[in-house]
């Protein structure tokens, strides 16, 4: 997964993120919809952070996960358990709420952000003291690269 990522590494992302401008607002009536499915306590945790950060969540249950990932162009590699939409933007897994904030505000000419997989440590997967070191990756159609890393 990483070495796809290279290609458009992280200082160039920033700087095509950078060049897209700002809009000022944050996330001001929006209201996030949070696809999940029904037994999962992760995904439970994770909108519960973004409540806390607050993010106005609906989340919706379903057994058909996959065709949502399809449905909103979540390739296997950016893949996790919960897929969000807020703003027009797809938020993929275990995000940081600073930086779905960070998105919004910026209004950065991508399809979403995501944290592939289940990393110990991110929002919503907290296990005690451990904590991965993982990235978000902002997406588009064609690119991608490391939005942040933690």
């Amino acid at each position: 997964m990483l070495n796809s990522l290279k290609t458009f590494g992280r200082a160039s992302m920033i700087a095509a993120l950078a060049a897209t401008g700002t809009t000022g607002l944050a996330h001001a009536g929006q209201t996030m919809t949070v696809h999940k499915s029904p037994t999962c306590g992760c995904c439970e945790a994770w909108i519960d952070r973004m409540e806390d950060a607050g993010f106005d969540v609906v989340a919706r249950d379903t057994q058909f996960m996959q065709s949502i990932k399809r449905e909103h162009g979540i390739s296997r590699q950016f893949a996790s358990c919960h897929t969000a939409i807020i703003g027009g933007y797809v938020i993929e897994g275990h995000v940081p709420a600073k930086e779905i904030r960070k998105l919004l505000k910026h209004q950065y000419k991508v399809n979403g952000l995501a944290v592939p997989g289940m990393p110990a440590g991110s929002p919503g997967m907290e296990m005690g003291s451990r904590k991965d070191s993982y990235n978000v990756i902002a997406f588009t159609d064609k690119k991608a690269g490391v939005f942040a890393s933690y």
